[in-house]
């Protein structure tokens, strides 16, 4: 073989591999930063406490992976998978500024369909998703303030609190600029519309919707 049909036989493969490493039966995956920033609707503690007892809650940033597979050249699943996120649960209403009531962990768990635009051999492709979220709630621990605030906290007594775990739509977005035939860089934004409950082992509860904001900025690889 000479050298131009060498070359135009090494650039075909090139080409075939570039569009085969975007398609149906690709898999992908990688590691990137991920920042949840709830967006609260608190609201009022139950009796007895002070009227308009709400609370905010926190963000928190931590590195996370993800996993996925093309399953046709547009149509695609995502599970980010990550060790959970840290969440400061702070006074807010008729007890803002007293800080830091409590902490909990949640671990959301979610699947994504994903609908990717544009040609597989595209540099860049937009996309848009919907998720199915399970956010697990664990590691609760009430704080001095907390018991400082509560009126029905015993003397001497240490208020905590358990908070439920819920399922919640995260309609989302996000695009992909591929570095080459393997590597590329990730940007994701979803919303996550989730509501949940704490209840105090005093016995009071709140209620409040969490919709947590999620950003994520990644670089992963197709194999």
């Amino acid at each position: 073989m000479d050298k131009k049909k060498f070359l135009a036989a090494g650039a075909m493969a090139l080409a075939a591999a570039g569009a085969h490493a975007q398609a149906a039966g690709t898999w992908f995956g990688g590691i990137g930063v991920t920042r949840i920033a709830p967006d609260v609707s608190s609201g009022n503690l139950g009796a007895p406490s002070a009227p308009g007892t709400k609370i905010d809650v926190g963000s928190d940033t931590q590195p996370t992976l993800f996993i996925g597979r093309m399953i046709t050249d547009n149509i695609s699943w995502e599970v980010p998978i990550g060790a959970g996120f840290k969440q400061s649960i702070r006074g807010d209403g008729a007890i803002a500024g007293v800080g830091e009531i409590a902490t909990v962990r949640v671990l959301p768990i979610t699947v994504f369909a994903q609908y990717r635009f544009l040609e597989p051999t595209s540099r860049w492709r937009p996309y848009v998703m919907l998720g199915l979220t399970y956010a697990y709630s664990y590691g609760e621990r009430g704080s001095a303030a907390l018991n400082g605030v509560n009126p029905a906290n015993p003397p001497g007594g240490n208020t905590q609190l358990d908070v439920d775990s819920r399922f919640g739509l995260t309609p989302g977005l996000g695009v992909t600029f591929n570095i080459n035939d393997r590597w590329f860089v990730d940007a994701q934004y979803a919303k996550s519309f989730l509501k949940t409950k704490a209840t105090l082992s005093t016995g009071q509860t709140i209620e409040a919707k969490v919709n947590p904001n999620v950003y994520r900025l990644a670089v992963g690889m197709r194999f």
